[in-house]
């Protein structure tokens, strides 16, 4: 296991590491549904973004202080009555998975989440990816469906599994 500091990321000191992470995800793994790596600028404009909008974006360092992984979440969907659910993502440097990185994420972003009073949270993985269905699963997320074929990558169909975690917050919820 390796231990890491968990804090925000920062995206004048994080974007190259987050773009890099990204980047070996999109072009070796169907972590992500893009089939075209992500420009610095794209990558720096969706963290201004995130941030803009009060979004977390959680990063891990190793003793080094480098980013060895990060994690996120955002609107579920736009329509007010999805306000307490959202949909989170996690990515670990490819050279540092399988060492507890994206537990510790993990677990640090339901903290958010419960302390954002939210109740739902929603991850879409690749149906074939045993590992983070494993590490959600650990976490007490439920499969709450599989949508066949959503996606073609590399050659062939990909099914995207959701994955869910409710939440003990809100402590009050209203409409509106």
């Amino acid at each position: 296991m390796l231990t890491v500091n968990i804090a925000d990321c920062v995206a004048e000191r994080d974007g190259l590491a987050i773009q890099s992470i990204l980047n070996e995800a999109i072009v070796n793994s169907t972590a992500l549904y893009d089939d075209e790596p992500r420009s610095l600028e794209t990558v720096t404009a969706w963290l201004d973004q995130k941030t803009n909008q009060g979004w977390p974006i959680r990063a891990a360092y190793d003793a080094a202080d480098r980013l060895v992984g990060f994690a996120t979440f955002g609107p579920f969907r736009p329509q007010p009555a999805y306000k307490y659910s959202v949909e989170h993502s996690v990515y670990i440097d490819e050279t540092c998975r399988g060492q507890g990185i994206g537990h510790a994420l993990m677990t640090d972003l339901i903290h958010q989440a419960q302390q954002r009073q939210l109740h739902v949270m929603v991850g879409c993985i690749d149906a074939a990816n045993a590992a983070s269905i494993n590490l959600h699963e650990k976490l007490g997320f439920h499969h709450a469906g599989t949508i066949k074929q959503a996606g073609f990558k590399f050659g062939r169909w990909l099914d995207a599994a959701f994955y869910q975690k409710i939440l003990s917050t809100p402590s009050h919820a209203f409409d509106g």
